[in-house]
């Protein structure tokens, strides 16, 4: 019996494509949901990770929320731990002043004669939308190529709405297999989200994996109170996995979308925007529609006694999964649905496609779990000429 462990590999090392799934980032180049847009007041600023990199966001007194690399370039304190002055960016430490452009642009101390060094952060592109704070954390050049996922319905006043994230000890991938492999329906036999799940097809095409699978949606003790089944099919589900979103469809009428933020290869935040048509809710115990005024008032409900329940249960095996790769990862995982290979593909591929826009120094650096901003130079390379 063996009974020392070792540390799951990096992606350098990995062994198995398992093992590199789990040990890859998502690709940069995506507007990547990471704070609710209510959550962060004007003159507030926060912290969030993307792949173990630190981000400060800020609303200025304009109300514009700005991105940029959490750390000052004096000393490094996080930004995040000072002051939001104007539309600036403040350090705690010695009062070292950043603009909207990262630019460092006064210093609350004596220059003792010398001139005003020369000092840029990095920054990164801000979208507001369903909600949510979205940063573009790659090449800003293809910001405005890239495109967030059009929920047309979310505007619309008519639809019933719940938003609900969760932080969970997790790398990205399990998160996104949890979310379209329903052979776990035994995890929720008690709640019945879905049940009796068939694949019906599976499509890998570019970066989408799209499938359908026959199952009984919605069959819990009170989402059936609330679903009208004259008006919604609910015999199917579509779901895909559009890299790096993760989205589900009921017959047009019950959908959600997952925006998921990777933190590291053990932790992630993912935001869960669900939405349902006014002709799928009906009064409970009555075959009666809710009147659309009324639709939204049934959300908290619904939120409180359905999905956020169902969530802590997959926050429970997802986190579980997770301990038990980083003690097993060494076993073989055999795995039955072709789901979850289509996934591990189209993780994979776009992993290396990011790596190989990369410079050698830095795809070293990436792939052996560091990151090439925390690196000193090596001898005899030039520092970067950002600060």
């Amino acid at each position: 019996m063996k009974l020392t462990q070792t540390p799951p590999p990096d992606y350098a090392n990995a062994r198995s494509r398992r093992q590199r799934q789990r040990a890859a980032g998502l690709h940069p180049d995506y507007w990547y949901a990471v704070e609710w847009d209510h959550a962060l007041r004007i003159g507030e600023v926060k912290e969030f990770t993307f792949w173990k990199h630190s981000v400060a966001i800020y609303r200025g007194s304009d109300g514009v929320v700005r991105a940029m690399e959490n750390r000052c370039a004096h000393r490094s304190l996080k930004l995040s731990l000072g002051s939001v002055d104007g539309c600036q960016l403040t350090c705690a430490y010695h009062g070292w002043r950043y603009d909207e452009t990262g630019r460092c642009v006064s210093m609350e101390h004596s220059l003792f004669g010398k001139k005003m060094p020369h000092v840029e952060l990095e920054t990164y592109p801000v979208q507001v939308r369903y909600g949510l704070i979205f940063v573009f954390m790659g090449n800003k050049a293809l910001a405005s190529e890239r495109r967030i996922p059009e929920i047309p319905q979310w505007d619309n006043p008519d639809w019933g709405k719940i938003s609900i994230d969760f932080t969970w000890n997790a790398h990205h991938s399990i998160i996104i297999d949890n979310t379209c492999d329903f052979t776990h329906a035994h995890l929720h036999r008690n709640r019945k989200p879905f049940t009796h799940a068939e694949l019906t097809s599976l499509e890998a095409q570019g970066d989408q994996v799209t499938l359908t699978y026959d199952t009984q949606v919605g069959q819990g003790r009170f989402s059936k109170l609330l679903v009208n089944r004259k008006t919604t099919k609910t015999n199917a589900m579509t779901l895909g996995y559009q890299y790096p979103y993760q989205w589900s469809d009921t017959d047009q009428k019950i959908k959600h979308w997952a925006f998921v933020l990777p933190i590291s290869e053990s932790r992630s935040r993912v935001f869960f925007l669900f939405y349902f048509s006014p002709e799928m809710v009906k009064v409970p115990l009555l075959p009666l529609n809710v009147p659309r005024p009324l639709v939204k008032l049934i959300m908290p409900i619904a939120k409180r006694l359905i999905v956020h329940p169902l969530l802590k249960e997959d926050e429970v095996a997802v986190e579980a999964e997770q301990a038990g790769y980083e003690a097993h990862h060494d076993k073989p995982s055999p795995d039955v649905n072709p789901v979850l290979a289509a996934f591990q593909t189209l993780t994979l591929r776009k992993w290396d496609e990011y790596l190989a826009s990369l410079s050698p120094r830095e795809r070293v650096l990436e792939t052996h779990g560091a990151r090439p901003e925390a690196a000193e130079p090596a001898l005899g390379e030039q520092p970067p000429a950002r600060a």
